[in-house]
């Protein structure tokens, strides 16, 4: 299939906050990903990655193998385990070469069970895994409901917590991995519904007081009677809901801002309230 130009890398100004002594460079690819096509939709995040630099890369949701699945037999021989699958092996080899962190969304086998799950890769290798708990629509056909706990990893620069597309319409996934220590909450998507993910996506940077990365797709997918459109309109938004850079609806590209880290780390309001040390847990069981 015929490919565009490639779109050049964007590095936004630092982000506005007062700096620390260590800032970080972080970065999504958009990208459409052409169904089945393993090997080409890996060779082509890395050459959109490898345009630029970032200590840490969001790829989008099933980048490497498309979305829209038509049997189980399909998505079975698709799928790959983690962390033994090429696909996740040749991310841990980019990720050396580059000294960089990544998180991609990938199908995953195991044992009898597949499951739409992203993994955090590094320099040093395999870092962690998450399955979607929240699957939307289709999904629940194809996918086994996500059995692992939002993760948090220390990567150096950041804490860096996981979530998966459709979890960004539930607050407690964001708030769990809040809890847990995230000062980045990461967001590989392949979104479908309008304007939701990036509005629900500010609200979660806002009320925990934490850096959201959202790596969408772009392009439509028409491999039964029901066409999906998605969205782009990846972006990066600060701990006080600032989108400090959110892409077009339908170009693929890689883009980077600098960030200093320590911006979410403080969660206070003002003298007088904190974002975490505020809550009334008592109150919240139902």
């Amino acid at each position: 299939m015929a490919r565009g130009p490639l779109i050049g890398l964007l590095i936004s100004p630092p982000c506005p906050f007062k700096l620390s002594f260590i800032t970080m460079h972080i970065g999504y690819v958009q990208m459409e990903p052409i169904f089945g096509e393993v090997e080409r939709n890996l060779h082509y995040a890395e050459v959109l990655m490898g345009k630029g630099k970032a200590d840490l890369w969001v790829l989008p949701e099933l980048f490497a193998t498309g979305y829209q699945f038509t049997a189980q037999e399909e998505v079975a021989a698709l799928a790959e385990p983690i962390p033994k699958g090429s696909t996740t092996q040749a991310l841990i080899s980019f990720a050396r070469k580059q000294l960089c962190h990544i998180v991609a969304g990938l199908a995953e086998s195991h044992e009898s069970n597949v499951y739409n799950s992203a993994v955090l890769v590094g320099p040093s290798g395999f870092l962690a895994r998450y399955r979607k708990v929240h699957l939307f629509s289709e999904e629940k056909r194809w996918f086994s409901p996500g059995d692992t706990p939002f993760p948090v990893v220390d990567v150096g620069e950041a804490k860096v917590g996981i979530m998966i597309c459709f979890d960004h319409f539930f607050p407690e996934a964001a708030r769990t991995l809040t809890l847990r220590g995230a000062e980045i909450i990461v967001h590989p998507a392949n979104l479908v519904m309008p304007v939701y993910a990036q509005l629900t996506m500010r609200a979660r940077a806002i009320e925990n007081g934490v850096f959201t990365v959202t790596a969408n797709r772009v392009g439509s997918e028409a491999r039964t009677d029901k066409t999906l459109h998605f969205t782009g309109e990846s972006q990066i938004v600060s701990p006080s809901g600032d989108v400090l850079v959110r892409s077009s609806k339908d170009k693929e590209e890689a883009t980077v801002v600098e960030i200093d880290p320590a911006a979410a780390r403080d969660k206070s309001l003002n003298p007088y309230n904190d974002r975490l040390a505020d809550r009334r847990v008592d109150f919240y069981d139902i």
